[in-house]
């Protein structure tokens, strides 16, 4: 049988790396992102220990604490804002990744149907060949007996 060449395979190949490359740039941001939330849990339960004792008596005490809280409420919503941000980049990846993955699908499903017709031609020619050797065979038998 005839080996199979896909004309293409030079571009799925190519559609395949870039799939591979949006897949490690989806990874990275999907772990950026996670960074960030675990950022803004700290930051928030830091707030949270901190707001707990904003009732203290000494004054300079409750002062600092006071402007800690207003840093780390600040702090929070940067970090909001980061996240967000984040968010943004990690569905861009995401359907940056899925249409990569449709090219590559696409081209695939192009091979598999190029094969298959490749794959039916070759059957068809085999089984002439075979159609005649079964015939010369059958006529050699017949003119041997005959």
């Amino acid at each position: 049988m005839e080996n199979f060449k896909f004309s293409l395979q030079k571009v799925l190949d190519i559609k395949v790396k870039n799939e591979d490359e949006s897949k490690i740039n989806y990874s990275k941001a999907q772990n950026e992102k996670r960074e960030v939330e675990e950022k803004l849990k700290g930051l928030e339960v830091s707030y949270e220990k901190y707001s707990d004792s904003i009732n203290i008596e000494n004054i300079v005490e409750r002062k600092i604490t006071s402007n800690y809280l207003n840093f780390i409420s600040t702090m929070i919503d940067e970090t909001n804002d980061e996240l967000n941000q984040k968010e943004e980049v990690v569905n861009k990846a995401r359907v940056d990744l899925m249409n990569k993955q449709i090219e590559r699908k696409s081209l695939e499903k192009l091979k598999d149907n190029k094969y298959m017709i490749h794959k039916k031609s070759e059957d068809h020619k085999e089984q002439i060949i075979n159609d005649e050797f079964g015939m010369y065979a059958y006529l050699r038998n017949k003119s041997s007996v005959g």
